[in-house]
């Protein structure tokens, strides 16, 4: 394996992707990027074997993840990112896989997914802060069904999604997160 390969796939690291487009984290955004490949992989696996899985990415950023998901055997993934500033960086990974992946340009709260996967599907993704509890409330009580849910959240919000009662964080989200799903803090 050459130095330019990632370890996951032969696409460059992510270091060498965001310097190349010149894409750097947006707190705007909520966007916070993980750069290790190993990682992504193993975050991708997370929620079980992937092959011929349907995934829902949500704010994919410059595709760490995504790479992972796909390394991992995703038969499709759909990506949606809002920040146009990634939409190079994703279409390169596009060709690296071809015919696996759909980036759509969107705020995946307006969107509907069920117009581009079948359900049912996975979503996977590391969340972009300022989104990531509408899309989970409503991914818990809307009526597609979804295979499993592999998310990161900020701490914080990581302990009120697990909370049971009686704890301190305990509440609404926590009501609506062991009412719908088994919920697990990795």
């Amino acid at each position: 394996q050459s130095e330019n390969m990632s370890g996951i796939d032969d696409l460059p690291p992510l270091r060498a992707v965001i310097e190349t487009h010149g894409i750097a984290a947006k707190k705007s955004l909520g966007q916070n990027f993980i750069l290790d490949l190993n990682l992504t992989a193993r975050i991708a696996r997370v929620g079980g074997a992937l092959n011929g899985a349907r995934v829902l990415e949500v704010g994919p950023g410059p595709g760490g993840l995504t790479r992972g998901l796909l390394a991992e055997g995703a038969a499709q993934v759909l990506a949606v990112e809002k920040d146009a500033r990634c939409l190079p960086a994703l279409a390169e990974i596009a060709v690296a896989y071809p015919g696996q992946l759909e980036v759509v340009n969107a705020d995946a709260l307006d969107m509907d997914v069920c117009a581009h996967l079948t359900a049912p599907w996975r979503v996977v993704s590391n969340l972009p802060y300022n989104v990531g509890t509408p899309l989970l409330i409503g991914w818990m009580t809307g009526s597609t069904p979804i295979a499993s849910l592999t998310l990161m959240f900020q701490k914080e919000v990581a302990d009120r999604i697990t909370a049971q009662p009686g704890e301190k964080a305990y509440g609404r989200l926590s009501v609506i997160a062991n009412w719908r799903c088994e919920t697990e803090y990795e």
